[in-house]
């Protein structure tokens, strides 16, 4: 997936219209990707940077892409923020937004391939903004309208930037469990990730406490303290790493219940490595024995003594930094959880290749006296909970489909019992 939406970028320039932005925008991606005119759209660079991109790469451009995502198909939106506009593309195989940034001159200088940016719309009366730290997180909250059970369920992401949806290619897991949450009476929150949103907020001495924590147990608090949502029980759903994170995000949200979505009770890196060896085992073009070699040998550093808060970025898993794997290494998920007093939910994919039954056995075991630990495990699901057959893949993700629903009706049984 991730060669699928890698950014491509190309600094251009258009000369002056008479039109707004949007119609540029629209007609350069028109000339380029559907007329297929590489020397047109060449013209519509300027002359500082046309050197930078020869009409003979330009001219290869929508030929690379239909490998990766299919013919182009049409805009479905444009939204902007500033000076940079998202055209929100249908591609055969996957949509994700095609941005654009101009000049205070309507020139472009800026094309890029990105995932898609959410917007909220402004008579949009789902969109709801909850301060938290530094930032504003961008969300949608959905209330039943009859028949509401007072029950509000705050999603916590998996690792990455991921927006509101969770969207991976066509599907939008945390959106599919909302609106069926929704159906049922149930309300909930869900929020852009600020490593989506705002990734600026982001450094080098950024951990997961700045990454998730702190932005989870902010928004349990906002609703916690809000009189409108006086006498509802919270509960904080996580998935993957939202919910290999959960044991910490429970000493501050105080929430009265608890899911976790396919959480690792491992190490993260330990977890890494199984998923480089297995995809590469299934399928070595995306990921080679070197890379696989490299990440074993950036582990054995991060677990030695020789790693520090002063070891460079390229010496540790991922490109991460030194202070963001310092609290990882020292974080013990199967002793934290053991002091959480609330009721919990834990479900697991048999289809699973990035967290697996390992993870699951580890957490019920530690668990097995706790009576009021829910676990259910799902043979034919994947990590996102969509069900599927065979041998898993990155690829399944590339595929629409919806979260299983077997697993949607026990989840409402856990949050309404």
């Amino acid at each position: 997936m991730k060669k699928i939406i890698s950014l491509f970028l190309i600094l251009i320039s258009l000369f002056s219209f008479a039109q707004d932005r949007k119609d540029i925008g629209s007609q350069f991606i028109k000339t380029l990707l559907i007329d297929k005119n590489a020397e047109k759209a060449h013209t519509f660079f300027d002359a500082s940077v046309a050197g930078q991109v020869p009409v003979a790469e330009l001219k290869s451009l929508p030929e690379q892409l239909e490998s990766q995502l299919g013919k182009f198909k049409n805009i479905l939106e444009i939204n902007n923020e500033k000076d940079s506009y998202y055209y929100y593309s249908e591609f055969e195989k996957s949509k994700l937004d095609i941005q654009i940034t101009f000049s205070g001159e309507d020139k472009i200088i800026g094309f890029f391939f990105v995932p898609h940016k959410i917007f909220d719309k402004a008579d949009d009366k789902t969109a709801l903004k909850i301060k938290s730290d530094d930032i504003e997180l961008k969300g949608t909250l959905l209330q039943p309208t009859q028949n509401g059970q007072k029950k509000l369920v705050i999603f916590v992401h998996g690792s990455g930037p991921q927006d509101r949806d969770e969207t991976i290619g066509e599907n939008k897991p945390f959106k599919d469990i909302a609106e069926y949450l929704l159906n049922n009476g149930i309300s909930s929150y869900r929020y852009d990730k600020r490593t989506y949103s705002n990734p600026e907020t982001f450094n080098d001495k950024s951990t997961v406490e700045q990454e998730t924590i702190n932005d989870a147990v902010n928004v349990a608090n906002y609703f916690k303290n809000n009189e409108q949502f006086k006498g509802y029980q919270i509960v904080v759903l996580g998935h993957s790493q939202g919910a290999y994170l959960m044991p910490e995000i429970t000493k501050k949200a105080k929430a009265s219940k608890y899911i976790f979505m396919a959480g690792n009770a491992r190490p993260l890196q330990d977890v890494i490595v199984d998923q480089f060896n297995y995809i590469y085992t299934i399928d070595p073009t995306r990921i080679s024995n070197e890379e696989v070699q490299n990440m074993k040998k950036q582990v054995d550093f991060l677990q030695s003594k020789n790693f520090n808060l002063d070891s460079p970025k390229s010496e540790l898993p991922l490109g991460l930094s030194a202070s963001y794997w310092n609290y990882l290494v020292d974080y013990k998920p199967l002793e934290a959880v053991k002091s959480i007093k609330s009721p919990m939910f834990f479900a697991q994919g048999g289809r699973d290749y990035q967290i697996t039954e390992k993870d699951f056995t580890l957490w019920k075991n530690q668990l097995k006296n706790n009576k009021t630990a829910v676990f259910k495990f799902y043979p034919s699901l994947n990590h996102i909970f969509i069900k599927g057959t065979g041998q898993a893949s990155p690829k399944e993700y590339e595929i629409k489909g919806n979260v299983d629903e077997e697993f949607l009706k026990d989840l409402v049984q856990f949050i309404l019992k």
